[in-house]
């Protein structure tokens, strides 16, 4: 037999009224035949099973992904990571980023808050005049990380919808690069909840940035690491 954790969020935690859960199954369980065990008594949840994605240690997997003793599986519902009336909620586009649109994919009745961040190419940087930035990214892989952060903020902030589009493409000073945009009933979650999304963007999304300068270009690493070692400068 194997003892498995079970992490629920959005629907299935509510639905299911629980947030984590244990549970014992004989060797050689998919991760895939999990779903089906837990929402056998929930005809509602099993109806959403081709939408839901699997994470297993907190790595993407498909359903035949054997499990083991110890493995931690959790179940993304359509609101972390699906689509919401056809728009997806976490993607990388070469399209002009519209900060309403992305406002729209999380509005509510219930939601007495929304903040927005929209990150836009700087000028200068690293004592350069910047004329143009290149993102590139594993577009798939970047999905995934962002919905990765939807699940992170949903577990921190439980009543938080969250909506993030990155753009790549070759970008001029003051274009939109990345809009963030967080609902809640209160500000506070929302606030919190976007400020989160932007540091963890620049620790686990893989896209990456060439800068364009009059005289050259260069490819940047970690932005974070930028960040920290202006931060860390002496005065003057």
């Amino acid at each position: 037999m194997l003892t498995i954790s079970l992490k629920y969020f959005a629907i299935l935690r509510e639905q299911l009224g629980v947030s984590d859960a244990m549970l014992d199954v004989p060797d050689g369980t998919t991760a895939g035949e999990i779903y089906a065990l837990v929402t056998r008594d929930h005809p509602r949840l099993a109806g959403l099973e081709r939408s839901v994605m699997l994470m297993v240690n907190e790595d993407y997997v498909t359903p035949d992904r054997p499990l083991r003793d110890g493995d931690e599986v959790a179940f993304i519902p359509p609101v972390s990571g699906g689509d919401h009336h056809g728009a997806k909620l976490f993607r990388v586009t070469t399209d002009v980023l519209d900060p309403r649109e992305v406002e729209s994919l999380v509005a509510a009745n219930d939601a007495g808050a929304i903040v927005t961040f929209t990150g836009t190419v700087r000028d200068n940087a690293r004592g350069r005049d910047v004329t143009a930035l290149d993102y590139e990214a594993y577009a798939s892989a970047a999905e995934k990380m962002l919905a990765r952060i939807g699940t992170e903020i949903v577990d921190q902030w439980p009543d938080v919808r969250t909506a993030i589009v990155h753009r790549t493409g070759l970008l001029t000073p003051g274009t939109a690069s990345v809009v963030i945009a967080c609902s809640s009933a209160h500000r506070a979650a929302a606030f919190a909840a976007a400020a989160f999304a932007i540091e963890r963007i620049k620790e686990i999304v893989p896209v990456w940035k060439k800068e364009h300068y009059a005289d050259g270009s260069v490819w940047i690493g970690s932005e974070a690491e930028y960040q920290r070692e202006l931060r860390e400068e002496p005065p003057g």
